[in-house]
């Protein structure tokens, strides 16, 4: 066989330069995929599709969720319209392999960045900006009197497979030196379905997933979350690591709901913040974040004013957040970490400048 080293080198660059993007005729860089999904006209988002508050199917097939505002928010950046999105439900077992294959663009279904899982070495992900943070838990039923995780020695827990949840549930019971049964499913639907039959005495997932699977049970309140929390679950977007220019796409355009919280800009008031903006040359923070002078879409390959379109679709992050899992929804969870860094909690964007 000939071997031709110097081309051998030579092709992995102009591959990477590829994949990397093109200069745009605006002087702007996009990436390949970027140009691939404006020339299809849909962002293609995967979720999950059957967890309340996060993504759920209604039965006219309309979604809505917090992870299906991202999916609405980015498609709003680009196209300007929130329902350029075409939705695959994804279990935990299919989202890496069918957003390493360019079945999706866009990961937004609840799953938590770690290091193996952002590695090049690893399953090779860009992860956008956290958008929940949560931590592990453990259900059971009201009724069982079991009221910590000691309690569940030499019991099965049922428990999905291929998510961080079983690794996080081994290393806990291990260090209180507690043996139980895994029972291990391919899907949340197999793991619930068993813990209601009464297979295992205890569910373990996001402490997030177990109150959204709950409001679906027959009996909400016959199901109560031990206190401990098991670990860090911070739920986190994902592109493939290979186009940078999409991931930062997409990672501004969520920094964008955020930064829109922290100013006070709304759903319902980002027209007349336009507005002032324009009015107001001295206003140059907010003329630039609303996109009414620099560049800051060019540079990401998106419109002007992406961030305006973004809150016009679905709002503020704080908003964004109430609709689905807070105060606003059947969840009504705490806003705990998932507050503005201003007020204690971890939601922080980076400045636009």
């Amino acid at each position: 066989m000939v071997r031709f080293p110097r081309l051998a080198a030579v092709v992995p660059v102009l591959t990477a330069l590829v994949l990397v993007g093109c200069a745009s005729e605006d002087g702007g860089v996009q990436s390949q995929k970027l140009a691939t999904i404006k020339g299809r006209g849909t962002v293609v988002c995967g979720v999950d599709g059957k967890l309340t508050g996060f993504s759920f199917v209604a039965p006219d097939g309309s979604y809505s969720g917090l992870d299906v505002d991202v999916c609405k928010a980015v498609a709003a950046a680009l196209f300007g319209d929130p329902a350029k999105v075409d939705y695959r439900d994804l279990n935990s077992s299919e989202r890496f392999a069918a957003l390493a294959s360019g079945e999706v663009d866009l990961l937004s279904r609840n799953t938590t960045l770690t290091l193996s899982r952002d590695a090049s070495g690893g399953n090779g992900l860009s992860f956008a900006p956290t958008t929940f943070y949560d931590g592990q838990g453990v259900m059971v039923p009201a009724a069982s009197g079991i009221k910590g995780l000691k309690d569940l020695a030499g019991k099965p827990i049922c428990v999905e497979s291929g998510t961080t949840t079983e690794l996080n549930l081994a290393d806990r019971m291990r260090e209180i030196n507690a043996a139980y049964t895994p029972l291990k499913f391919q899907t949340a639907d197999q793991t619930y379905s068993a813990y209601l039959q009464g297979r295992c005495v205890a569910v373990t997932s996001d402490r997030s997933q177990l109150a959204a699977k709950r409001t679906g049970f027959p009996t909400p309140a016959a199901h109560t979350l031990l206190p401990e929390v098991l670990s860090k679950e911070p739920l986190t977007p994902a592109t493939v690591n290979a186009d940078p220019g999409w991931a930062d796409a997409v990672r501004w355009t969520i920094y964008a709901l955020m930064q829109a919280e922290e100013l006070g800009i709304t759903q319902a008031n980002v027209a007349a913040k336009v507005v002032e903006a324009k009015a107001n040359p001295n206003l140059a923070d907010l003329r630039r974040f609303l996109g009414v002078e620099g560049d800051f879409g060019n540079q990401l390959g998106l419109p002007p004013d992406f961030v305006v379109k973004a809150i016009t679709a679905v709002g503020n992050y704080g908003e964004v957040f109430e609709r689905n899992v807070g105060n606003g929804s059947k969840l009504k969870l705490e806003r705990g970490l998932n507050r503005q860094w201003k007020e204690g909690g971890l939601i922080y964007s980076p400045p636009f400048r």
